[in-house]
């Protein structure tokens, strides 16, 4: 008898986390190593954020609190909806988990079942399939195309929808490829949707701050009212208010959805870190001209990091509207070899000679379900942004 269930067997451990394990690995060993694998800035948690969870502390808000989201968070977060998005979420629509992937995870188990389908356009955020897979679903991956700027079309969105479509996936601005969709190119999806009433749409809006060149930011159902009923609406403080170690994320949706996911959490995590509830509460609440420069200095490295790259052989990189990431593709050099003799395969086998031959980590496609392309995060310092990319412009230069 196996110990596993067959749930685990439908799951693979992270690339991104697995990837900048190995970068940590290789730095404690000495190796000069410039990760650009992890989702993470490099900015510190602006202090007044800090300074509420201190306080909070010392107020003694350091006991269980309601499973989904003390009254104050979600009242600051069914304001930052009304006043971002123009979305109306009462408390009982409001959930708060730690972290985004908690809030997907959960939603995810508790909807789907056996045999349904979920759309998720690729390349898209690894973690996706193996929630779908782990809850009994079968994800249904879109390609997207380097061409559009891998933005999914809406002539492909209804192809793929079947009588089993449960939810769509829906992410912008994307992680890995940095994509937005403008209100024009949102109405298209959207208008695909109206028309098929059995499918949810799940967007996850994470990066929703991260936008650079005037982009507007828009969610499926500010676009469209009619799809209110069926969108759960995702977001966290993770990006934009520099909190990845603080684990909140939140979600707003149908008060029928919203408990269930309650339910699921009450027997498993039960409540989010409380001191981080308070800190997020004067996240959401507080000044947020930090984001704005922030976003100028993560702007500065999206143009340096698209322009080097540009100029690398075999490598093509389309500049992205949001989010801290690139997603060149390295079709160019797919099947030429290294110095030593090493074909160049796949763009696994890409970015393995890149960590081994000039020390920079970066994620190869295939993890998010579209290549040969790799993922680089510039969040992380301008100067290793830079000495990155002329890494990777010297290992192409490198291979005949």
């Amino acid at each position: 008898m196996s110990l596993l269930s067959a749930a685990m067997k439908r799951i693979q451990p992270s690339a991104t986390i697995a990837i900048s394990n190995k970068a940590r690995v290789l730095k404690a060993e000495g190796r000069d190593v410039i990760a650009m694998a992890a989702g993470e800035p490099d900015f510190e948690t602006p202090d007044n954020i800090k300074e509420a969870a201190i306080k909070a502390i010392r107020d003694g808000h350091t006991r269980y609190t309601a499973v989904d989201g003390i009254p104050e968070l979600k009242a600051a977060i069914g304001a930052k909806f009304k006043r971002e998005n123009g979305l109306d979420y009462k408390a009982s629509q409001i959930t708060v988990g730690t972290g985004g992937k908690q809030v997907l995870f959960n939603a995810l188990l508790a909807t789907v079942d056996a045999g349904d389908e979920v759309v998720i356009p690729a390349p898209y955020w690894v973690s996706y399939p193996d929630i779908v897979q782990f809850a009994g679903g079968t994800p249904v991956p879109v390609e997207t195309r380097l061409e559009d700027n891998f933005k999914l079309k809406p002539e492909a969105l209804e192809a793929a929808i079947t009588p089993k479509t449960k939810w769509l996936i829906f992410n912008s601005p994307s992680n890995p490829t940095g994509a937005a969709y403008t209100r024009e190119e949102m109405k298209a999806l959207t208008d695909v949707l109206v028309r098929h009433p059995q499918v949810w749409i799940l967007t996850d809006d994470m990066y929703e701050h991260l936008v650079y060149d005037e982009f507007e930011f828009v969610t499926p159902a500010q676009v469209e009212p009619s799809l209110y009923e069926r969108t759960l609406t995702m977001n966290g403080v993770s990006k934009a208010y520099c909190m990845t170690g603080w684990r909140i994320g939140y979600a707003g949706g149908p008060e029928a959805l919203i408990k269930a996911i309650g339910t699921l959490q009450s027997q498993s995590t039960s409540n989010p870190n409380s001191i981080a509830q308070w800190a997020a509460v004067e996240a959401l609440n507080g000044p947020q001209d930090f984001i704005a420069a922030n976003n100028k200095i993560f702007k500065e490295r999206r143009d340096l990091a698209v322009s080097m790259l540009n100029q690398a052989t075999g490598i093509k990189c389309p500049k992205p509207e949001g989010a801290f990431y690139v997603y060149p593709s390295c079709a160019g050099l797919i099947g030429k070899a290294t110095a030593a003799g090493k074909v160049i395969e796949n763009d696994e086998a890409f970015a393995s000679e890149l960590l081994d031959a000039e020390g920079v980590a970066v994620v190869h496609g295939a993890a998010f379900g579209l290549g040969p392309a790799f993922r680089i995060s510039y969040a992380t310092a301008t100067k290793d942004v830079e000495e990155a990319c002329l890494r990777i412009q010297r290992f192409c230069g490198s291979l005949r």
